[in-house]
């Protein structure tokens, strides 16, 4: 099954993620509804062509559309014309794998195709596990840009599911930054991006149904911020060829963590930590050959 969208790249998602996290980038023009671009303009209006999405940034685009019947009751879509409906409660991002061969920038006309890749059913020590990829390519006038399958598991009820934390190794001379994120952050997410599941606004959900102690922060924007790290520190958007991440463990809301990156030769490892040292999300980043 797979699922063909056509998007034109409008600046206002980047810049609404830009000025709700990442405010020391630069702005992007037209982002704003009192510049007299945002109400409209055409695809070859100054106001919105010329500026690169950073690496991760199209994330913000395409926001889920399933209709409010076609949703499971933790607000994951059950019904997206792409996976098969799992008759298993609970849905959850674990990762992404993606690979960056040019920059999407703003007014390019995007078409993504979106398919289901492997599906592998397992028993965890939570009872029965459905890991399920989701592939999406981003072509730009037929052309490849961007490509990456998302991981996503689906749970039984209950709780639990999480894997346990595991104590982070950080080599020396790596980089650092804070990081803690808010309830109002976490609501910019979810409107930006149409994301309804329960576990990041609800939290009597975070609590009863999955086991948690807060509001997940999530997953997909975790691997945006990482990447976002690795810009501030090493620069180099259009460098990045590939970034494959992992969340390992819950980031709740409110909690501090700390981002650590360090690189080696043509490749960057960078690291969400919480306050106890241990490993809440990793990615690797790829550098193109210069």
């Amino acid at each position: 099954m797979s699922v063909t969208r056509v998007q034109r790249l409008d600046a206002f998602p980047a810049e609404a993620y830009r000025g709700t996290f990442s405010p020391n980038d630069p702005a992007f023009a037209g982002g704003s509804p009192q510049d007299p671009a945002f109400a409209g303009g055409s695809p070859n209006d100054p106001a919105f062509a010329g500026g690169e999405l950073p690496p991760g940034w199209e994330g913000v685009y395409f926001p889920y559309d399933a209709a409010l019947a076609d949703l499971r009751e933790d607000g994951s879509p059950a019904r997206d014309g792409v996976l098969p409906e799992f008759d298993l409660p609970r849905r959850m991002y674990a990762g992404e794998d993606a690979v960056y061969h040019r920059a999407l920038r703003l007014g390019d006309v995007v078409e993504q195709t979106v398919r289901a890749g492997a599906v592998v059913e397992k028993d965890g020590r939570s009872g029965r596990l459905v890991f399920a990829d989701v592939v999406r390519e981003y072509r730009v006038d037929g052309e490849l840009a961007i490509e990456s399958v998302w991981h996503d598991v689906f749970l039984g009820a209950g709780g639990g599911g999480s894997a346990r934390p595991v104590p982070a190794e950080i080599p020396g001379g790596a980089w650092s930054e804070d990081a803690v994120l808010d309830e109002r952050q976490l609501f910019r997410f979810s409107a930006l991006t149409f994301n309804t599941h329960r576990v990041h606004y609800d939290l009597a959900w975070a609590h009863d149904a999955e086991g948690l102690d807060g509001l997940l922060v999530h997953g997909p924007l975790i691997r945006i911020l990482l990447l976002d790290a690795v810009r501030r520190h090493e620069g180099g958007d259009g460098a990045i060829a590939g970034f494959r991440f992992r969340a390992r463990a819950p980031f709740l809301v409110g909690t501090r963590a700390t981002v650590h990156g360090v690189r080696d030769g043509d490749a960057t490892t960078v690291s969400l930590v919480d306050a106890d040292g241990a490993l809440l999300a990793q990615g690797d980043v790829a550098w193109r050959a210069s």
